[in-house]
């Protein structure tokens, strides 16, 4: 059986100095190829979770587990290669620089992580520029001339490119109108489908859904909890 995307087990955080505040995940797992929304309203704890599940921060105890490895013991650095390596994340405000061109932004991860960058080939970033509905002389742009549409196309290429086993994203559609979102949704499981990455998004939107294998609730799966003062 191949191991599961991510898992979570029995992870507690708390952020230094405030005590009063912590997040509990008992038990969370995301299937090889699945797609899961997870739907959780501000506030909720669930940009402390992305942290946890991409080793920005770490727990204060459980596991937290890529595919086959463990976050657990490795040091920081360990734990920003295996983030470049393993996952893609799309940003809520895409976080692409601005003065680079698209292509710069595109191929930047893979600066940083030589396995995925050696399943990555050259045109890979021209053709996903063109499934993801850009125009053709896109890559040479600079990104903060796009648009917010454009920008987001982008954004889903830089996660995609090198075919990492996960993508994170952090209500990559709360900006669009919905006739807008549609589309990108649909290009967006369209890559999904041609890479066999798996998809944990976050949204508060309960209307995208339909297009997901699994539906879980924040509050269904993380747990607040509070220490004695």
């Amino acid at each position: 059986m191949a191991a599961p995307a991510l898992a979570l087990r029995d992870v507690t955080f708390h952020w230094p100095g405030r005590d009063t505040f912590g997040l509990r995940v008992p038990d969370f797992q995301l299937a090889a190829g699945e797609s899961v929304l997870l739907l959780g309203e501000s506030g909720s704890g669930k940009s402390t979770l992305l942290s946890l599940i991409c080793g920005i921060v770490t727990p204060d105890a459980g596991e937290i587990q890529i595919a086959e490895t463990r976050l657990s013991g490795l040091r920081a650095g360990a734990r920003d290669r295996l983030r470049a390596e393993r996952i893609g994340v799309i940003f809520q405000q895409f976080n692409l620089l601005p003065y680079a061109s698209v292509s710069d932004n595109i191929l930047l991860p893979l600066r940083f992580a030589p396995e995925r960058r050696g399943r990555s080939e050259q045109g890979d970033a021209a053709r996903l520029c063109s499934a993801l509905g850009l125009p053709d002389d896109v890559l040479q742009a600079k990104a903060g001339r796009l648009s917010v549409g454009q920008q987001q196309r982008v954004a889903v290429a830089r996660a995609l490119i090198g075919q990492p086993s996960l993508i994170v994203a952090d209500e990559p559609t709360s900006a669009l109108d919905a006739a807008t979102q549609d589309g990108f949704m649909g290009l967006l499981f369209d890559q999904l489908a041609a890479t066999g990455s798996s998809l944990l998004m976050v949204s508060h939107d309960e209307r995208l859904g339909a297009r997901f294998d699994r539906v879980v609730r924040l509050e269904d799966i993380l747990l607040r909890e509070s220490r004695a003062a």
